[in-house]
């Protein structure tokens, strides 16, 4: 078997080590190569950044197994004819979770109003409890399901949106244009968790921005193009969104003259929600190598007419 892996040097550093080991450990006994003539290779695992743009030469791979959660750049590729996986992996999962929870619980306390006080004001007013603060989910997927699980168990009323119908215990699961609105409306905190397809570019326009309750906040670790960045900074100037804490961008890294660095009520990190962890995604692609061998369904099989 031949295994070729198609990715930017600083990711092969990272897996070089950590997939042969995890390959092994599955039983599976593979060529890991840099560079293949395409007929001779079975699987692929790639980068959406790599240079590699036309699979139509690679007659003999079973599949295509993406090192990244997001497959946006890739899924249009009309040569990629092949089966296609995205990675959910638990480290990937685990740092969103805490990513998420961690800042929920910021905007929840209202810990920016202790940490940068520079007046030194003394207002001693103690925070609702979780139980009274509602939060919203977009997305419901590996992710936001995590998420959404994670913030529940915390003891806030989570109501989870997602494209299509679901049911999760403790989570009140809402789907449809019309359960959007509903699940926007009075929300004081809303996480957006969203792929990002044709039909859920700008899915936070004006309109829905003005749904949540007021001064509500807004963060987005999903994929930056889910918001209407005009409305958003409208929405924010008018009080509509008290705070926006934004990890994704529509053009990464994010230019130092765009509006969200010098807002006051913008907080930026750099895409650093979570991140493919190479120990535990090189198990996730051996089982799926795994699978694909034994004639069984891929993990995380993307699907072509959804876009993820």
């Amino acid at each position: 078997m031949k295994i070729l892996f198609s990715a930017p040097e600083k990711d092969w550093a990272d897996y070089r080590e950590v997939l042969p080991a995890a390959l092994s450990e599955a039983g599976i006994a593979a060529d890991l190569v840099r560079e293949a003539a395409p007929g001779t290779v079975d699987y692929i695992i790639y980068a959406p950044n790599d240079t590699l743009r036309d699979f139509g030469p690679y007659t003999r791979t079973r599949a295509v197994l993406s090192l990244w959660a997001g497959v946006e750049r890739i899924v249009g590729n009309a040569t990629l004819t092949q089966p296609l996986t995205r990675m959910v992996d638990a480290g990937l999962e685990r740092g969103m979770v805490e990513y998420v929870t961690g800042h929920v619980l910021r905007h929840h306390l209202g810990l920016d109003a202790h940490v940068t006080n520079p007046a030194r004001r003394w207002h001693p007013a103690p925070p609702p409890l979780a139980a009274d603060r509602p939060v919203t989910l977009l997305g419901l997927g590996a992710l936001g399901r995590a998420c959404a699980e994670a913030l529940a168990g915390l003891g806030f009323p989570v109501t989870g949106w997602s494209r299509t119908a679901k049911a999760i215990n403790g989570i009140r699961c809402l789907s449809g244009e019309e359960g959007l609105a509903k699940a926007l409306r009075g929300a004081q905190i809303v996480v957006a968790l969203l792929p990002l397809t044709p039909r859920t570019e700008n899915l936070l326009d004006a309109d829905r921005l003005a749904l949540p309750a007021r001064g509500a906040a807004l963060i987005n670790p999903g994929r930056g193009a889910l918001i209407d960045d005009d409305a958003l900074l409208s929405a924010l100037d008018a009080g509509r969104i008290g705070h926006a804490t934004l990890d994704v961008f529509r053009t990464e890294p994010l230019p130092r003259d765009h509006p969200y660095w010098a807002h006051a009520r913008v907080t930026v990190t750099p895409h650093v929600a979570s991140a493919t962890r190479p120990a535990t995604a090189a198990r996730v692609i051996a089982e799926n190598i795994q699978r694909s061998e034994a004639g069984e369904p891929l993990l995380h099989l993307v699907d072509r007419a959804r876009g993820y």
